[in-house]
């Protein structure tokens, strides 16, 4: 599997395949919406148009970086999330860097969005898909997140290599830029708990896959057998 590692400003094409990153907070947010009971995310492209749905939708659920606003149910902190039943709920998030990176990528015949969270589910599926060029967009800092990249190399490596070691790739996401504004509240409307959670490793048993519902880009969950499975089937 080819796999490059891309910004969001330095995609120039379609690709066939794009893995979209954000550790912190973005996609293990949207994880834990899915384990709280969500039925799918909707990805929204600017926080009028997350208001617009909310309006529209009064019984979704919409939630956006930063500390709380009007109109808005809840933030971007998967601390915060975890306590919140979503059952059978839409979401609607919008957030700096994770939903306009998936965005941008919306016409690629396969969109992956992930974290550490669901890391083995994703690289998996990419292994039962036999993708043969994997695009994973990093979209933190300009595509210079080191908690981004460090997740998107270690999907990679295990697509290819599945007893890749996961130590010191969570390492350099816990001494990120990010990890560090978070633990020190630089960012706003983050809970304690919040680094340890984007650090946590394949917490969930499924994949993100997100496609285009005309007009919206929607996310939902994806449950990948595990290897032992597939071979019985």
């Amino acid at each position: 599997m080819k796999a490059r590692f891309l910004g969001i400003t330095e995609l120039s094409q379609t690709p066939p395949v794009a893995v979209v990153v954000d550790v912190m907070r973005a996609f293990t947010v949207a994880a834990w919406a899915f384990a709280q009971g969500a039925e799918k995310i909707v990805l929204a492209e600017s926080l009028d148009e997350a208001l617009t749905l909310k309006a529209r939708h009064p019984d979704w659920v919409a939630l956006k970086d930063g500390p709380p606003a009007p109109g808005f149910d809840t933030v971007n902190s998967p601390g915060l999330l975890r306590s919140v039943d979503l059952g059978g709920r839409t979401v609607v998030q919008k957030t700096t860097a994770g939903t306009v990176g998936a965005l941008a990528v919306k016409e690629a015949p396969l969109v992956l969005c992930a974290g550490f969270v669901v890391a083995e589910a994703t690289a998996r599926l990419l292994r039962t898909r036999e993708c043969d060029s994997v695009t994973f967009v990093i979209t933190g800092e300009d595509g210079h997140a080191d908690e981004d990249l460090a997740c998107a190399q270690y999907i990679a490596r295990r697509a290819t290599e599945p007893g890749t070691d996961a130590a010191e790739f969570l390492r350099r996401a816990g001494e990120s830029r990010a990890a560090a504004e978070l633990r020190e509240g630089v960012r706003q409307g983050v809970h304690p708990d919040d680094v340890a959670l984007c650090l946590e490793l394949d917490r969930f048993p499924f994949a993100m896959v997100a496609t285009q519902e005309d007009p919206l880009m929607v996310l939902r969950p994806c449950t990948v057998p595990a290897l032992t499975d597939q071979a019985s089937i």
